[in-house]
């Protein structure tokens, strides 16, 4: 690969199982390089779907259909995902000048990639791992600023301070209950009344639940409240943008990143269950000032800011000569 050539002359394939978080960071670290990805998908069929990725005998013919795995190879390609893993050592393999980064624990030795980075709470470690507290993401402080103007319309009236919510749902290992909704919009509408005129700025997600997403509207709805709807262009940068507080379910790690990348006054509520390693994650972001439990009270503190993407590209660009 030609080292000297701009970053931006060069291609770059994200390559992931499709689901809308790994595609996120795999494509906010391509464009903090400068790259403007080509979005690639692995997509296994039967009997494949229920074996391991580890053990595919032809990785590269596990591409979604509309997105085909085939030369000419990119300069640089970003995977995310056990399942992708393969598919994208199996193109570094075949062609040693693509620059191959791996994000998450491959199920795969590392020294198939030239860098993986993972989250400090997943235990890989080696001399090509770069460790990071949480996930990486798309957002930057432009997008903040950007998306400030560009939700102004639809959140400037409603008075500060203004509560984000930002709602998760249910995971393999985490279940999402009506208990736990009643409970949280509980201690939102608690929050809300102690904090005098506050408004309430809320996104569900796709895993939160049809009578989660019902008790959540019906409970929580008013004139000084936005619920989203899933109608219009999704307001998720906009609430981060314009809330005074943050309050974040713990399922998820990208939301977690996000919300702690702003460096406002993050909450966090404990939906019970979860890895070890996700409940770690959470843990230190209490220990180390990033994030405080949410218990139905949400007072003002100063958190350092979560930007690790930063340091990574600079990394990056030192070890492999990305100018």
């Amino acid at each position: 690969m030609d080292n000297t050539a701009l970053i931006s002359e060069k291609t770059c394939w994200v390559l992931t199982e499709g689901y809308a978080g790994m595609e996120g960071q795999c494509i906010g670290l391509a464009e903090k390089l400068g790259l403007n990805p080509v979005v690639k998908r692995v997509k296994a069929t039967a009997p494949w779907t229920f074996l391991p990725a580890r053990i595919w005998p032809e990785p590269l013919k596990m591409a979604d259909p509309q997105t085909s795995l085939s030369p000419p190879w990119p300069d640089i390609l970003i995977s995310c995902g056990r399942k992708s893993a393969p598919a994208a050592a199996a193109i570094k393999k075949k062609n040693k000048g693509t620059l191959a980064i791996h994000l998450q624990v491959p199920p795969l030795p590392p020294e198939a990639f030239d860098t993986v980075i993972v989250p400090e709470h997943d235990n890989l470690r080696g001399p090509n791992v770069l460790v990071t507290r949480g996930s990486l993401h798309k957002l930057t402080e432009e997008k903040l600023v950007s998306a400030r103007v560009e939700f102004a319309p639809l959140f400037e009236k409603y008075t500060a301070p203004r509560i984000g919510v930002l709602v998760g749902g249910s995971t393999k290992r985490q279940t999402f209950s009506i208990g736990l909704a009643k409970d949280l919009v509980s201690k939102i509408a608690n929050a809300q009344k102690e904090l005098q005129n506050a408004s309430i700025l809320l996104t569900t997600s796709r895993r939160t639940g049809e009578e989660n997403a019902k008790i959540i509207t019906e409970k929580l709805s008013g004139p000084n409240a936005f619920i989203w709807n899933g109608e219009g262009k999704n307001p998720y940068f906009g609430i981060l943008a314009w809330s005074d507080y943050l309050i974040v379910t713990s399922d998820s790690a990208n939301m977690l990143s996000e919300a702690c990348f702003t460096g406002k006054p993050v909450y966090i509520y404990d939906l019970p269950g979860g890895s070890k390693r996700l409940r770690r994650f959470q843990e230190k972001l209490i220990e180390e000032g990033y994030a405080r439990p949410f218990q139905g009270m949400l007072t003002p503190f100063s958190p350092p800011r979560l930007d690790e993407m930063t340091l990574i590209i600079e990394i990056l660009r030192k070890r492999h000569n990305l100018c």
